[in-house]
C-alpha cells in the first residue's frame, strides 16, 4: 500500500513538472508586439498640448471667481468696519495674481 502511494505522487509530482515545462514553452511561444516608444511619448504630446489651452482659460476663469468671491467678502468687512479688512484684501487679490501668473509663465514655459 505504500509503494502504491509513493507510486502516485511521483506520477504527480512528474505530471506537474511537465504541467509547468510545457506551460513555460507555450508562454514563450506567444510572440511580443513592441510598440515605437517615440512615437507614444509624441502622441502624448500633442494630446497634451491640445488640452493646455483649455487648462490655461480654465485657469483664468478660477481666478476670475476667486477674484469676485474675494470682492464680496472684503466688501462684506469693510461695511462691517472689521479693522483686518486691508489684510484680507491683500490676500485675496494675491490669490488672484498669482493664479493669472502661474497660467502666464505656464504658457510662456512651454510655449503653446
Amino acid at each position: 500500500m505504500n509503494r502504491n502511494n509513493h507510486k502516485k505522487q511521483a506520477i504527480a509530482r512528474i505530471l506537474f513538472a511537465l504541467y509547468i515545462f510545457f506551460s513555460y514553452q507555450f508562454f514563450l511561444s506567444i510572440p511580443l508586439f513592441a510598440q515605437d516608444g517615440d512615437a507614444g511619448i509624441q502622441s502624448a504630446t500633442d494630446k497634451v498640448k491640445g488640452y493646455f489651452d483649455s487648462g490655461i482659460d480654465l485657469m483664468y476663469a478660477i481666478g476670475a471667481v476667486v477674484g469676485i468671491i474675494g470682492a464680496v467678502k472684503v466688501f462684506n468687512k469693510w461695511n462691517a468696519g472689521e479693522p483686518d479688512t486691508n489684510k484680507v484684501a491683500a490676500s485675496w487679490f494675491g490669490s488672484c495674481v498669482f493664479l493669472v501668473i502661474v497660467a502666464t509663465v505656464l504658457k510662456s514655459f512651454f510655449g503653446v
